[in-house]
């Protein structure tokens, strides 16, 4: 219980206002960057991922905080969903890449279903036109763990694979987002 606590106060307090995110219609910036899957690092590139379908570009502020727990969570358990819309999924924070390897094989959180990719620097972030909040000190994760990074404001985007963004998807809670998310992807399919 003091886990789930110290996770709710934390995502309150790393809490982002929206900004002037990327609308649709917009051309989504490439990126390649690290990246994790069940606790092994790799190599995310965008344009390779848009080759199998539309991708689901999540920004979160940081693993292992109570919001972010609950959208990795969500993202994980509707894996399939997405998977049968034809969507890849991907989160993106300015965590380290050696906190996304526990984070991706956490099975509370990512459970081996879903890459998370880091953004150590926030160039991917502010390419997007998220706002990125520096470090502050003192934070620590739901783990007690200090928290040395900045933080992205939680929004996402679902890129077509012609390049081009065709919701974002920003403002909502963790769950509520994972849920319009999965909405807006089986319209599109179903657009088709």
């Amino acid at each position: 219980m003091n886990r789930f606590l110290i996770g709710c106060l934390l995502s309150g307090a790393i809490a982002l206002p929206a900004t002037a995110a990327l609308k649709e219609g917009d051309t989504a910036p490439d990126f390649k960057t690290q990246a994790s899957l069940a606790g092994k690092a790799f190599n995310f590139s965008l344009k390779d991922s848009l080759k199998k379908g539309p991708v689901v570009v999540y920004f979160y502020p940081s693993a292992y905080t109570g919001g972010c727990n609950i959208q990795a969570h969500e993202f994980a358990e509707n894996s399939e969903k997405f998977a049968a819309a034809g969507a890849t999924v991907v989160g993106v924070s300015l965590d380290s890449i050696e906190r996304l390897n526990d984070f991706s094989a956490d099975p509370q959180y990512c459970a081996g279903k879903l890459p998370v990719a880091s953004d150590a620097d926030g160039k991917i972030a502010k390419s997007y036109d998220l706002a990125v909040r520096e470090a502050s000190a003192g934070k620590k994760d739901a783990r007690g763990v200090d928290i040395n990074h900045g933080f992205a404001e939680r929004t996402t985007f679902i890129v077509t694979p012609n390049g081009k963004i065709a919701a974002t998807i920003g403002g909502l809670a963790a769950a509520e987002n994972v849920e319009k998310t999965l909405e807006a992807v089986q319209k599109l399919v179903a657009a088709k």
